[in-house]
């Protein structure tokens, strides 16, 4: 796919979220609605590939998301951007199981590496900028971590962001 029809995310674990990993929360709730909408925005704009993480948190949101857009719109692509083959093997059973379901219905799986190194979720980001011409981020302000090493990232290489406050 080429960047100009491909949108990348970014964005918080549940350890960073006001809510933790209860989804139930009215603030979680309106960060997802948000997030929605930003997707719709983007198909709007020309956007058909999408590429996710797939970590935990509010990747996941977007998974579900872009996958919600998918439903009403087949000419849209998902591909997961997995950092390494042994991402989730120490989640939780129920994160493990929703993320398989998730990447059954992704288009595309592209493993960045094979096993666990210090740097490979940073060599998985550059990868998902790397190849789009916009971000998505559900960003809190904090001045250090993934998310905002991922926008500064985007941001050097000129990619379009759209930061969804948490």
């Amino acid at each position: 796919m080429t960047p100009e029809i491909t949108c990348c995310f970014t964005g918080h674990r549940p350890q960073r979220l006001p809510w933790g990993d209860n989804e139930a929360d009215l603030r979680c709730q309106a960060v997802k609605a948000r997030l929605t909408r930003a997707v719709a925005e983007a198909y709007d704009q020309g956007y058909r590939h999408f590429l996710c993480g797939m970590a935990q948190g509010a990747d996941l949101y977007f998974c579900q998301a872009v996958l919600h857009l998918k439903a009403q719109h087949p000419g849209v692509t998902l591909e997961a951007a997995i950092p390494y083959e042994g991402q989730a093997d120490h989640w939780p059973p129920a994160d493990r199981l929703r993320r398989q379901r998730l990447l059954n219905q992704c288009d595309l799986e592209t493993v960045v590496q094979h096993h666990y190194t210090k740097g490979c979720m940073l060599r998985r980001n550059r990868y998902m900028v790397d190849r789009s011409s916009l971000l998505i981020a559900v960003y809190d302000g904090t001045p250090k971590g993934g998310t905002m090493n991922t926008l500064a990232y985007a941001l050097r290489q000129g990619v379009e962001t759209i930061i969804l406050d948490v």
